[in-house]
Order: structure tokens, then C-alpha cells, then sequence
């Protein structure tokens, strides 16, 4: 499958204010918390059974490095 971008396309894309800015403010974002995840999953993993219970986190998930729910 190919995708293909007209030169129209691309200019409304571009002439849109701001569109460039929030789209890579958004990339660095989630690189940013991509980045953090394995330091809250080693301080989670310090943490008793019942606080991570009391969180809704799994001890062997953060152990195996799954994705688990995060307090906020």
C-alpha cells in the first residue's frame, strides 16, 4: 500500500497555523514518556504489594516490563 501526498494536501497541511508545532510538540511528548516509563516502573517496583494492590498494578506485569495503569 503506498500513500501518496499531493502538493496541495501538503500545502494546507503547512499554511495551517501552527499545525508543524503541535504536531512535534506531540511527537517529543510521547518520546518524553516513552523515556520515563522504565523509572516509574523501577520506583513502582520498590513499593509494597498492598500500595501497588491500592493502585490497580500488577507486581509481575511491572516486572516483565508490560504496560500497566499508572496512578495519577
Amino acid at each position: 500500500m503506498m500513500v501518496t501526498l499531493t502538493l496541495g494536501e501538503l500545502g494546507s497541511e503547512i499554511s495551517r497555523p501552527g499545525a508543524i508545532a503541535r504536531r512535534t510538540l506531540r511527537r517529543v511528548s510521547s518520546a518524553r514518556a516513552l523515556q520515563g516509563r522504565p523509572y516509574i516502573n523501577g520506583y513502582m517496583l520498590t513499593l509494597d504489594d498492598a500500595t501497588l494492590a491500592a493502585y490497580g498494578v500488577d507486581r509481575k506485569a511491572l516486572a516483565r516490563g508490560i504496560d500497566a495503569r499508572y496512578p495519577l
